[in-house]
């Protein structure tokens, strides 16, 4: 059983599905793309208390927790309450995304470099603050907000905008009664997604996001327009950094703070003048990135998640293929704004495999646009270059009205390839 509905969990289901002992995997609420590759059941993320009752009358015999919220509310706890295994962090480790207030401190008091910060719950006080704070300065909002709770200001103005719309407006409800102020990082960035059973971490191959809605890295924020893999900023040197300064010494806070945490890490990093810094974690896997790393696993996911679970992964192999992925995420005009709906999706037979739909639906035997971003479309190839040209060849093919997706997708990691 996989809780979710996107990209990412069409990404984990097809690559579960690669274990001969899967007999049949359920994807709650899963998508019209996702039903060509598991059981959907009209059961939402969030429903708990829907979920167990499945998992109970289905036999379950495991379950991965993909998004954040449902771990945030406690899915995990539930599930291995009613006797169901399952990969993903308890409740109280998964505030290590719920809550950056959380995550800042953490940090703070075990060492672990990131950006300099305050924390504000009163409105005056936070303005207050930036009418002295070094600008551009980054603005978080405490809570969960769909990934777009985060503001990257370069004027005192825009600032102040930020602030107003997260305590006032409450543009992202409750999520935004806390705000985090902190200090604004220059460099690479770099997403790495960990395997980690709370005593050992098993790094996954480091990826790169393209955030923004358009070319050249302009536009609006976005939930992710597209991911390379590996990324060309994490050498060996960064990546043994991380593991010494950042890896494991989050997994020991964790475990010192009595907040295990088993499932997957994912660390959003930069790469700046004076070493990697954590910028934001994320209790579960990314997405886009999942679309790009796990068809490089060259272990059984099914197998690492289960050692995960019973605490034997140090005893288990993750290994990744030596290639490059690329994939371009096709989404709807006018996404992360207002956009249209219901437009016929066509994806060529051959292909499908490689595609990951997000924002669809099946409607009378057609798959149906409903998302702002509708699907991912990836490729593998032994170079970078060629993983691009290879998903921007097939995302041509790939048609439905009011499509549109970015055509730099890994330009960046180029120039330096």
């Amino acid at each position: 059983m996989v809780i979710g509905g996107g990209g990412r969990e069409h990404a984990i289901i097809k690559k579960l599905r690669e274990n001969p002992q899967v007999a049949e995997i359920y994807a709650l609420p899963g998508n019209g793309g996702i039903a060509n590759d598991a059981v959907c059941v009209d059961i939402g993320a969030k429903d708990i208390e829907g979920i167990v009752r499945f998992a109970k009358e289905s036999q379950i015999g495991y379950a991965v927790v993909a998004p954040d919220d449902p771990l945030a509310m406690g899915c995990v706890d539930a599930l291995e309450a009613a006797g169901v295994p399952c990969f993903g962090p308890r409740m109280n480790a998964a505030a290590i995304e719920s809550s950056k207030v959380f995550a800042k401190n953490l940090m703070k008091k075990y060492g672990i470099p990131t950006a300099s910060y305050e924390v504000f719950d009163k409105l005056d006080d936070a303005l207050r603050y930036l009418e002295t704070a070094p600008i551009p300065t980054v603005i978080k909002a405490d809570g969960l907000a769909l990934g777009k709770g985060v503001t990257v200001a370069m004027t005192r103005e825009e600032a102040v905008r930020a602030v107003r719309e997260a305590m006032e407006e409450k543009k992202f409800g409750s999520s935004g009664e806390r705000i985090v102020i902190e200090e604004y990082l220059e460099g690479p960035e770099v997403s790495v997604l960990c395997f980690t059973d709370g005593m050992t971490i098993k790094p996954m191959v480091s990826s790169m996001d393209h955030k923004r809605a358009l070319d050249g890295d302009l536009g609006p924020n976005t939930g992710g327009m597209g991911t390379i893999a590996p990324n060309p900023y994490y050498t060996p040197k960064v990546a043994k950094a991380c593991m010494e300064s950042i890896f494991l010494p989050t997994i020991r806070a964790m475990k010192s703070e009595r907040r295990e945490f088993k499932g997957c890490l994912y660390f959003g990093l930069m790469i700046t003048k004076d070493g990697p810094k954590v910028i934001e974690y994320n209790c579960r896997f990314g997405d886009p990135e999942t679309q790009v790393v796990l068809p490089l696993l060259k272990s059984d996911l099914l197998t690492v998640m289960q050692a995960v679970t019973k605490g034997t992964l140090d005893d288990c192999e993750v290994t990744f293929e030596d290639r490059c992925a690329c994939c371009v995420v096709l989404a709807s005009e006018g996404y992360p704004g207002s956009y249209g709906k219901g437009y016929e999706i066509t994806i060529p037979e051959d292909i499908r495999d490689s595609v990951f739909v997000a924002g669809a639906k099946l409607q009378d035997g057609k798959l149906l646009t409903s998302g702002g971003r509708v699907l991912g479309v990836t490729a593998v190839a032994d170079t970078l270059p060629e993983a691009i040209k290879a998903a921007y060849a097939s995302a041509e093919r790939v048609t439905f009205e009011n499509r549109f997706y970015r055509r730099d997708i890994g330009q960046r990691a180029l120039a330096i390839v």
